[in-house]
């Protein structure tokens, strides 16, 4: 299977998988395959990233697999697949979460790893569970404008704002390797982050990102993970709202465009072994530039998995 020629056919063309990607729904021998998590279950307040991975689909034509003086492209350096969307349950949390395990450990018995496009942030908990099942304990590079260690509340125990406390508490994640990048806004209590930081996660605010150049957190993501397998979750909100209106729970105050790209470089430096793009929710963003942001994210993902796992050249230093 060989991606859609774009010479061939419009960008605007054809069944729009992620990147004009392959559509492969067994696949196997993959680098990366991208697969959707359509649910959005877990969510505590504006609801919709169920639509999320078709929104970005959709406006992933618009993105060539060859970024501007970085030499070869993505796709003649690792080979990838879009495998379609995990078919999660929208009425128990339990069965999705369980559905989305299960079916992350199966793409991941015959491929090199995924890359998932959500749908709410409390199913990096499942692909967090199968990727710990390949690798042990992961390091984590987490992207969001919220810590996610929160405890179960309304009586969900998988609602968004639990993954990473989730984790932490199965151990199959290793906090002194894990950072949180653009944490800001208001929670419930005075103490949301006491769990997180109690535990040794390296949390760094939007405040401290914005008194520190990207580069120096760059650093100090890489100084954290070191060699570790590391697996990166990218939560839309992130951003500041004025990047990416179209998720759940905007936060004010956030990175900008540039900037979250710019800090995703040095993820080739690394060993990630799987990654998301989570809580695009584009009922809220009409002009779909979420969307393309999401999308933009998920190929420099991408990218910087072919730089971590491709022979280097003597040389290349491209980011």
């Amino acid at each position: 299977m060989q991606r859609i020629d774009s010479h061939v056919s419009p960008r605007y063309a054809q069944i729009p998988t992620f990147m004009r990607l392959p559509h492969d729904t067994e696949p196997s021998g993959y680098d990366v395959v991208v697969i959707g998590a359509p649910y959005d279950g877990g969510t505590s307040y504006r609801p919709g990233a169920r639509f999320g991975p078709r929104a970005i689909r959709n406006e992933s034509g618009l993105i060539h697999g060859v970024g501007i003086d970085r030499g070869p492209g993505t796709f003649d350096l690792i080979r990838c697949a879009d495998a379609g969307d995990i078919d999660l349950t929208p009425f128990n949390m339990h069965i999705a979460m369980e559905t989305a395990e299960q079916h992350l450990k199966a793409v991941l018995a015959d491929n090199a790893t995924f890359l998932m496009l959500g749908g709410d942030h409390s199913l990096t908990l499942a692909a967090l569970r199968a990727v710990a099942d390949q690798h042990g304990p992961v390091a984590v590079v987490h992207l969001d404008a919220h810590s996610d260690t929160n405890p179960a509340f309304y009586g969900g125990e998988f609602h968004h704002g639990t993954p990473f406390r989730h984790a932490i508490d199965e151990k199959i994640v290793d906090p002194s390797a894990m950072v949180q990048i653009g944490i800001r806004g208001h929670n419930p209590k005075p103490d949301s982050l006491d769990y997180a930081r109690g535990h040794g996660v390296r949390i760094v605010t939007a405040d401290e990102f914005a008194d520190n150049p990207v580069a120096r957190t760059a650093d100090l993501i890489r100084e954290r993970v070191g060699k570790r397998p590391v697996y990166v979750s990218v939560d839309i909100d992130v951003l500041d709202p004025a990047f990416a209106p179209g998720t759940g729970t905007p936060a004010p105050g956030g990175l900008t465009s540039r900037e979250v790209l710019a800090l995703l470089r040095c993820i080739g430096d690394l060993k990630p072994v799987g990654f998301d793009v989570m809580e695009v929710s584009p009922l809220y963003d009409h002009g779909g530039i979420t969307s393309v942001l999401a999308t933009e994210i998920g190929a420099e993902l991408l990218y910087q998995y072919a730089r971590a796992h491709r022979p280097r050249s003597e040389g290349d230093n491209a980011p």
